[in-house]
């Protein structure tokens, strides 16, 4: 599987690219991360890459031809998801992931100053995503993230991969989504605080029923949206 990520300072991802399952899905020759300059495909001396928006307002936006031009010129396959990151975007989550994994190159447009050129969007890109309700300076770090998750379900990435089918959020086909139940490990005992007995029973029915009723109450607790019906 291929990643392309079209950036104004591809710097940025010397090191999110060459840590954890992202570096371990590369030297297992399961994945592929290429970066590239958007600057590289501008025409003009200044290598200009934004403009001022119609209609007034702050900041500035970023052109169509460059963008265009970089995704015409990496894209592979017309089965390639073109990603513009946004916080106007449809919010990435685990069933995104889970779709996106399943393309063979996924190439993420990361956003600038006050946005993309509404013309990308409509008419390049084949999704808009934000990773969250808020702002950020610009889309690199959301598109390191969704790297990070989409490279998960890659088979051979994670070294378990029936943890993966563990993780919160791991059945996004479900009515019904919990967080991951909570963990302890050694010691015991610390500080007065003590691991639930049932996790050193030895008795796993009992442990998985724990589990499963742990995560449900650290999901209404912490994310009770998620225990609403779709």
């Amino acid at each position: 599987m291929r990643f392309d990520a079209i950036t104004v300072f591809p710097e940025f991802f010397r090191g999110p690219f060459d840590f954890g399952v992202i570096r371990r899905g590369r030297e297992k020759g399961l994945l592929e991360t290429r970066v590239h300059d958007l600057r590289s495909f501008t025409s003009d001396r200044h290598r200009t890459v934004d403009d001022r928006p119609f209609g007034g307002g702050e900041g500035m936006v970023l052109k169509p031809e460059p963008l265009f031009l970089a995704v015409e010129s990496i894209r592979e396959t017309d089965a390639a998801e073109v990603v513009a990151l946004s916080a106007a975007g449809r919010r990435f989550n685990q069933a995104e992931a889970l779709r996106l994994s399943k393309a063979p190159q996924v190439i993420l447009i990361c956003g600038r100053y006050e946005g993309i050129d509404e013309r990308v969007v409509e008419h390049l890109a084949t999704v808009e995503l934000s990773v969250g309700d808020f702002v950020l300076s610009g889309g690199e770090i959301g598109a390191a993230l969704i790297v990070d998750a989409v490279a998960r379900y890659v088979p051979g990435v994670v070294g378990k991969e029936e943890s993966v089918l563990r993780d919160s959020f791991s059945n996004p086909e479900s009515l019904e989504q919990t967080v991951e139940h909570p963990h302890y490990t050694r010691p015991a005992e610390f500080r007065g605080w003590s691991v639930p007995d049932v996790l050193i029973s030895g008795d796993h029915a009992a442990v998985r029923k724990w589990r499963e009723e742990a995560a449900r109450q650290k999901t209404a607790k912490n994310r009770p949206d998620l225990l609403e019906l779709k």
